[in-house]
């Protein structure tokens, strides 16, 4: 008897509770269609919403911009090896680093730094980069872009076209169309 009374107190609740929401639904529906002043809240809603969103991603953005900013600095201030066989090894070390790093996505600053150190002492760094443009993922480019524009000491070429570094990567580092010129429009 006990089981049969929960299981009925469970069922009422459970169909009041579905019948709240459809009356809700229904309540909803109705102010959205015949209240102009809800309407137009909705529309402010959806604004600040919105703002909020953007607000948000330009502070990640900057806070991002912030962390590639301090993890080059403070791989600066360590150094780099000067030795040829000291770079190599460091060199392996920081692409094999970098690769294992690049399969987790919420550590992709930690792998791009890895590859950027790599590309400190690779002695020509745009081919490096042309490797890591076909073998490394998107948004790890990305911030290795934006490591290499803010790092004045990295030369990785000429940036008339002849560089070596895929187009869209040269785009994202100096912040121009292919070959370093800014891009054009419909003149193609």
């Amino acid at each position: 008897m006990a089981s049969s009374q929960t299981t009925m107190i469970v069922t009422a609740s459970v169909a009041a509770v579905a019948t709240g929401l459809v009356a809700y639904a229904f309540y909803f529906d109705h102010q959205r269609r015949k209240n102009p002043e809800f309407r137009r809240n909705l529309r402010r809603n959806e604004r600040r919403q919105i703002r909020s969103e953007k607000e948000e991603a330009q502070y990640q953005s900057i806070k991002q911009r912030q962390a590639i900013h301090t993890a080059i600095d403070d791989a600066k201030e360590e150094g780099f090896p000067t030795n040829v066989e000291e770079k190599e090894a460091y060199f392996l070390e920081q692409v094999s680093t970098g690769e294992t790093l690049a399969t987790d996505p919420s550590r992709g600053l930690e792998a791009a730094l890895h590859f950027y150190k790599a590309l400190k002492v690779y002695p020509t760094p745009g081919d490096l980069i042309s490797i890591y443009d076909k073998t490394v993922s998107k948004p790890i480019l990305d911030i290795l872009a934006e490591m290499i524009a803010y790092d004045s000491d990295l030369t990785v070429g000429a940036f008339q076209g002849s560089s070596g570094i895929p187009p869209e990567m040269e785009a994202a580092m100096f912040g121009a169309g292919a070959g370093g010129m800014p891009p054009t429009v419909g003149l193609d």
